[in-house]
């Protein structure tokens, strides 16, 4: 592994890490109560909250004072959601705790980080190169693939499933995470 894969890991990790903060308040102010969403609800939410970034990164003014990052952690937190509905199906009612939501998101963002570590070292570190708008370009383009996938009741004939774009968009998302707090 290349110095530039150990950087990227470790800004990955911390970036993880701040996603997995607000998801742990979330959980303390809601519980699990996403767990009544269908992936496809899922997809939609993901869907305005890149809209939202897009909309933010055209018009350079915002009405609402949240920043463009905020939305970002949206996209990984639910990216995670949509990966464990995918895995366990959706519910009628909150039907786990909110630590076993951890555990569960844990278990999700690992397998996320171990394919941006594969891909990452395919690509050679190609995301640094690319601007902010380009990941929410792609994360649109992504949940695009996923609604077609979905009206397709999930079948795809050579595509990657609606697992890997979540997945594929938790790791963009990282990405913008990481260079939106550079400075930071």
């Amino acid at each position: 592994m290349t110095e530039a894969e150990e950087k990227t890991i470790r800004e990955f990790d911390r970036a993880i890490a701040r996603c997995r903060e607000v998801f742990t308040a979330k959980m303390h102010d809601y519980g699990p109560s996403w767990r009544i969403m269908r992936p496809s609800s899922i997809t939609d939410q993901i869907f305005i909250k890149a809209k939202r970034i897009r909309s933010l990164e055209t018009k350079k003014t915002a009405m609402v004072n949240e920043g463009i990052l905020p939305e970002f952690i949206a996209i990984v937190n639910y990216g995670i959601m949509g990966q464990i509905q995918l895995a366990s199906g959706y519910a009628d009612l909150k039907d786990i705790s909110p630590d076993e939501a951890l555990t569960l998101y844990d278990r999700y963002m690992a397998d996320t980080r171990a394919l941006m570590i594969k891909k990452n070292h395919d690509y050679d570190e190609a995301w640094r190169l690319m601007r902010v708008s380009s990941y929410t370009d792609l994360i649109l383009m992504k949940i695009e693939r996923t609604k077609e996938i979905e009206d397709n009741n999930g079948m795809t004939e050579v595509s990657e499933g609606i697992d890997a774009n979540y997945m594929d968009m938790v790791n963009y998302s990282i990405f913008a995470i990481i260079k939106l707090t550079e400075t930071d």
